[in-house]
């Protein structure tokens, strides 16, 4: 039995390597900056969290995608995708559009129009909080449930 060990924990560490690169490659599938990617690609599809700053080297910049990467399941169990803008020239079309003063943190719905804004950063709970009262993530979780109703079967 002692010969299969070593092979035992190679299995467990490879699974665990996959098990990070799986979280670094999802948590990676979450994060933008502006330049890669069009606001109107996420129309109806998921729910783009907007981080400004003047300079990634903003206190609150770092202390907000600190925040953000601290629990990515949680946005990502509610479709969020994070753009980040840390670039005041040349504007940007999302620039123009909502004019940030300095950092600002913009939740965009669904249907991409603002839902909040923030001056200062925001908790991942605060902004999973802000999302779960929206009209169409109300009915998401409704039919969550419903479909793990209807799994179980009749009681």
């Amino acid at each position: 039995m002692k010969p299969l060990l070593p092979f035992v924990i190679a299995a467990l560490l490879s699974g665990a390597a996959v098990a990070q690169e799986t979280t670094a490659s999802d948590e990676e599938a979450l994060f933008f900056s502006m330049n890669e990617v069009d606001l109107n690609q996420f129309k109806w599809k998921k729910r783009p969290v907007v981080v400004f700053a003047e300079s990634e080297l903003d206190p609150a910049f770092i202390d907000q995608m600190q925040l953000l990467r601290s629990r990515p399941e949680e946005l990502a169990a509610r479709d969020v995708v994070v753009i980040t803008d840390t670039e005041p020239e040349p504007l940007s079309d999302l620039r123009r559009k909502l004019r940030p003063r300095s950092f600002m943190l913009v939740i965009i719905n669904k249907e991409g129009t603002v839902n909040v804004r923030k001056p200062f950063p925001w908790d991942v709970r605060e902004i999973t909080r802000s999302i779960d009262k929206m009209p169409i993530r109300k009915r998401e979780i409704r039919d969550q449930k419903e479909q793990a109703a209807e799994r179980r079967g009749p009681s």
